[in-house]
């Protein structure tokens, strides 16, 4: 006996398409900067529409393996870890709001990889570190002041994002920046509040000062002590 199910659907072009391009790039071992064929050569090559070809280089584009220009020919892209990592918002986003768990799990990594962070700015921060952080924080005040709730969370993630880079290590830099980036929807509550944006802005000068002093110990209190009382307002949406 056969339960009754929607029939297999027959796989698009596009998708058939992509798969060739990803074992071009693969066969021929094309790097950064490489040109593809042209759209007119690959509808040759495969017997297929112009359409099928764009949808397969868009979602190429998408995932940061294809960079396409007006007028150019397409080229390999050059890859990096944000664009990897950029690949799994939409489902990682869909995870964390359909599982508690999983958001209590992210919140965790956050603190020991910021922990680790603020610990290595703190001894390696150079005076254009320092300058970057301060900017940051005047900047981070004016928008409280002037009501902009969109350009305050954008210039918390950037405090933070602004002392991942300070490691000098892109994958820790990345890292940050998206988990900050994956919980921005559950941050939007929490910063209006009455009274938690400056709670935010005191404690941040908190973690810069730390910074500034060279005080690996007290920056790593300070930012735990942050990101602690943050964390209990990420939660599931109601």
């Amino acid at each position: 006996m056969t339960s009754k199910s929607e029939p297999i659907r027959r796989r698009k072009l596009s998708h058939e398409v992509q798969d060739r391009l990803l074992k071009m790039i693969e066969d021929e071992s094309l790097v950064s900067g490489d040109q593809f064929p042209s759209e007119r050569e690959l509808m040759a090559s495969y017997g297929v529409g112009r359409p099928a070809i764009r949808e397969a280089m868009q979602n190429l584009e998408r995932m940061g393996l294809l960079e396409i220009r007006h007028g150019e020919r397409p080229r390999v892209a050059n890859p990096s870890v944000s664009s990897v990592l950029g690949q799994t918002n939409l489902a990682m986003r869909y995870l964390l709001v359909n599982s508690a768990a999983t958001l209590d799990h992210l919140k965790s990594v956050r603190l020991v990889i910021e922990s680790h962070l603020v610990r290595l700015a703190a001894v390696q921060a150079k005076p254009e570190d320092i300058a970057l952080l301060e900017a940051n924080l005047k900047n981070h005040a004016e928008a409280k002041k002037s009501g902009d709730i969109a350009g305050f969370v954008d210039f918390d993630g950037e405090f933070h994002r602004l002392i991942g880079s300070i490691a000098g290590n892109p994958i820790f830099e990345a890292l940050s920046a998206t988990i900050f980036d994956w919980l921005k929807e559950f941050h939007n509550d929490q910063v209006r509040i009455a009274g938690k944006e400056s709670l935010t802005l005191k404690e941040h000068g908190v973690i810069l000062d730390s910074i500034k002093a060279g005080d690996a110990d007290a920056a790593e209190q300070a930012i735990g002590d942050h990101l602690n009382r943050v964390n209990k307002h990420y939660r599931l949406p109601n």
